[in-house]
C-alpha cells in the first residue's frame, strides 16, 4: 500500500508541476501582452479593448493555476509561529486535518458553483460589455472550476504526503 501511495503522490506532483510550468508560460505571454498594449497605446496611440481584457484573463489564469503549484511546493502563506517548532509528525497531522476540514470543502464548493457560473455564461452567450472586447466569457469563468479542481488534486498530494509521514513515524517508532 505504501508503494501505491508514493506512486500516486508522485503522479499528482508531476501534474501539479506541469500546472506550475503552464502558469509560468502564461506569465510570459502576459508580459508580452502588456508590452504590446503599452507600445500600441503610448507610441501608436491605438487602444485594443480585447488586448486589455486578455491581460486580466491571462492574469487570472496565471493566478488560478499557480495556486495548485504553490500548495504542492508548500509556498503558501501560513502562520509559522507554532508550526515550525512542531515535530514532523505533528506538522503532518496539521496538514492532513487542515486539508480535509478546510481545503477540500472549500474547493468542492467553489468547483461546484463555478461550473454553474460558467455554464450560465455559456448558455446566454455572454461576451464583454465593451465594444471590441472578448467573446466567450464562459472560458475565463470556467477557469475557476478547473483551477479549484486542480487545487483539490494538489491537496490530495498534500494528504498523501502527510499520511506517508505519519505512517513512517509510526513504523519507525515500532521498529
Amino acid at each position: 500500500m505504501s508503494r501505491y501511495l508514493i506512486k500516486t503522490e508522485y503522479v499528482i506532483s508531476r501534474i501539479t508541476l506541469g500546472l506550475g510550468y503552464l502558469a509560468a508560460a502564461l506569465l510570459v505571454l502576459l508580459l508580452g501582452n502588456v508590452f504590446y498594449d503599452v507600445v500600441m497605446r503610448y507610441l501608436l496611440h491605438d487602444v485594443s479593448i480585447a488586448m486589455q481584457e486578455l491581460e486580466w484573463h491571462l492574469f487570472a489564469t496565471v493566478f488560478l493555476l499557480g495556486v495548485a503549484y504553490t500548495l504542492q511546493t508548500d509556498g503558501h502563506v501560513r502562520v509559522d509561529l507554532l508550526y515550525e517548532k512542531l515535530s514532523p509528525q505533528r506538522q503532518a497531522w496539521i496538514n492532513l486535518i487542515g486539508t480535509l476540514l478546510f481545503t477540500w470543502p472549500f474547493c468542492a464548493i467553489v468547483t461546484f458553483y463555478g461550473i454553474g457560473f460558467a455554464y450560465d455564461a455559456y448558455q446566454i452567450g455572454e461576451i464583454s460589455g465593451d465594444p471590441g472586447g472578448l467573446t466567450h466569457r464562459w472560458l475565463i469563468k470556467g477557469m475557476i472550476s478547473l483551477a479549484f479542481s486542480c487545487v483539490l488534486l494538489s491537496s490530495l498530494g498534500v494528504v498523501l504526503r502527510a499520511w506517508q509521514q505519519i505512517l513512517c513515524v509510526r513504523v519507525g517508532a515500532v521498529a
